[in-house]
């Protein structure tokens, strides 16, 4: 009888201990100190990496807490990447729902190779702000919206953001082309460099793309690049369509269609990363003037359209 006593006081006093420290670590910090603090989530960023950042911070009291209680409101994978004003005054529930909204700023990915529509799309998904008109804006500075993750302000207006997205540009092309033998302007390398991003599926390849494409324009040859005449009839839903048999008739009045054009698209049909800038200022000297890729995304060159016959036999469109 003594034992099983024991054995109750014993579990009693864990209930108590651990209803007691529950009580504790979900308490405030500091209950008198109304200061706020911005705590950056970085996309991707895991719930005890937060709990670890929160704790350094002197914004929460315990880590293990942190975690059980994210769980227990059921929030996990919901917490948003962004950056966020706490404050030790906060308990522990009220800073876990903070996590969930009301961000300052808002983790914005934009991918290579996306046109200025896509951009669009995912600033309209991302940014409680987003207008209409931005769509023209950033359109009219295609090719130059680099591709990057960006932290954006959420009350940010598109002057800012296109602001942010082309500075970005300016200083990543400088340390390009610092050093290299530029004989192109800037704009005719974006426009290249945005069909090349468009064009290769491999980063080895990009290089190659970019000689194919000098070599064509320096002997007055269209440039028939697919990504164009797709440019030209993409739309939303479909800012790539796939190439029908008709397309390129359909396409046959636009400047973009480097089938019956020659020479280059009036603007960028896309906005280009590194690689692509890289493989236009940096492109080799070649005799290539014809490729293709295959199913498996490889790409085939040759020197002579004889030469591209036998490699779309061998190889298969």
């Amino acid at each position: 009888m003594n034992k099983r006593l024991l054995i109750m006081l014993i579990v009693l006093g864990l209930a108590v201990g651990l209803v007691f420290w529950w009580k504790t670590a979900t308490g405030p910090v500091d209950s008198h100190d109304k200061t706020q603090k911005v705590v950056v989530i970085a996309k991707g960023t895991g719930t005890h990496e937060i709990a670890r950042t929160l704790k350094a911070d002197g914004l929460i009291k315990s880590e293990i807490a942190f975690v059980i209680m994210v769980r227990k409101l059921g929030l996990e994978g919901k917490i948003q990447a962004g950056d966020f004003k706490l404050s030790p005054s906060y308990n522990l529930e009220t800073t876990v729902e903070n996590l969930t909204h009301g961000s300052l700023d808002i983790w914005v990915t934009i991918p290579e190779g996306y046109r200025a529509d896509q951009i669009a799309d995912t600033l309209q998904k991302a940014i409680p702000g987003y207008e209409t008109s931005w769509r023209e804006s950033l359109r009219a500075h295609e090719g130059y919206l680099f591709p990057d993750t960006y932290l954006i302000p959420r009350n940010a207006g598109i002057s800012d953001i296109v602001a942010l997205f082309t500075d970005n540009f300016a200083k990543r092309y400088e340390a390009i082309q610092k050093g290299a033998h530029v004989s192109r302007s800037e704009n005719d390398i974006v426009i290249l460099a945005s069909m090349v991003e468009r064009e290769a599926r491999l980063p080895q390849d990009r290089p190659l793309v970019a000689s194919v494409m000098l070599n064509r324009l320096s002997i007055g040859m269209p440039l028939q690049i697919d990504a164009t005449v797709q440019y030209a009839i993409g739309t939303r839903g479909d800012w790539w369509p796939k190439l029908t048999s008709n397309a390129k008739s359909i396409a046959s009045t636009s400047p973009y269609n480097t089938y019956t054009n020659v020479g280059l698209p009036p603007t960028p049909i896309s906005n280009p990363g590194t690689d692509s800038l890289k493989a236009v200022i940096d492109a080799p000297e070649t005799n290539y003037l014809y490729y293709f890729t295959d199913r498996a995304g490889q790409t085939h060159f040759a020197k002579t359209l004889r030469e591209q016959n036998v490699n779309i036999k061998r190889y298969g469109l």
